[in-house]
């Protein structure tokens, strides 16, 4: 037991010591130079993407009524310039106002005493064969035990993120409802801010302008991070978080 574990985080530090020198070998090939950005590629190529799938009703076929200008299935009688199928762009408003306060406070507390022992003729003869001089059977063992918990924790957080970024349509989906996806790249000096959004949106939903507030996207995923100078000295270091997982102190 004691040889796997020394072979567990051996196993783990020299994992640490050949991503921290991957990572090592890119940050000096950059030292000087800005980061740089992602080229722009088609998200359904990237891998590990997915096409979604979703409970859909059953289809509705489209037909036409003579002498009419309607058609089943439209939303509107007027054709619009909203994004509606593959490959189509729309812009989503990111509107994030998170505040959450949270606190708890926990006491517990336990106190028992056991006492064991023997009287009446068993006491006396336990006293007299088995006992030393000056001991009595009446008070063989005396456990004493107290426990005192108090615990206390507090979480408070606030972020704030507006802005706004342009989607691609990925997937229309049988029902009507859109895939979207979007990243936006900033760089400012030596620092790069990314900004993804992905998710399914309803095309009722998608205001008259080619907008679409992020509280409407279903299955919402919107991450707002960076890279860079700044980013890097924020992060421990490979080794130091691969030491924080392994040890069990």
């Amino acid at each position: 037991m004691f040889w796997n574990k020394h072979k567990s985080l051996a196993a783990g530090v020299a994992l640490a010591t050949l991503v921290g020198a991957c990572g090592t070998a890119d940050r000096l090939a950059d030292v000087g130079k800005q980061p740089s950005l992602n080229a722009i590629q088609d998200p359904t190529t990237q891998p590990g993407y997915r096409p979604i799938q979703m409970p859909m009703p059953e289809p509705i076929k489209a037909h036409y009524n003579p002498n009419s200008l309607w058609r089943s299935g439209n939303r509107a009688f007027f054709e619009d310039q909203r994004a509606k199928q593959v490959g189509d762009i729309l812009t989503v408003v990111v509107t994030i106002t998170d505040e959450a306060e949270i606190d708890n406070k926990t006491e517990r507390s336990r106190s028992d005493t056991s006492s064991t022992g023997a009287g009446g003729a068993l006491g006396n003869a336990i006293d007299t064969i088995f006992l030393p001089a000056g001991s009595s059977a009446s008070a063989l063992a005396t456990v004493n035990s107290d426990m005192d918990f108090e615990g206390e924790g507090s979480v408070e957080r606030e972020e704030t993120l507006r802005t706004n970024i342009a989607a691609v349509v990925l997937q229309v989906l049988p029902n009507g409802n859109m895939v979207i996806e979007g990243r936006q790249e900033v760089r400012v000096n030596f620092e790069v801010r990314e900004l993804i959004v992905a998710g399914i949106v309803r095309p009722e939903d998608i205001t008259s302008d080619n907008r679409i507030a992020s509280e409407k996207i279903a299955e919402a995923r919107i991450g707002y991070g960076g890279r860079g100078q700044i980013t890097d000295v924020q992060q421990p270091r490979y080794g130091s978080q691969v030491m924080d997982i392994l040890l069990p102190f």
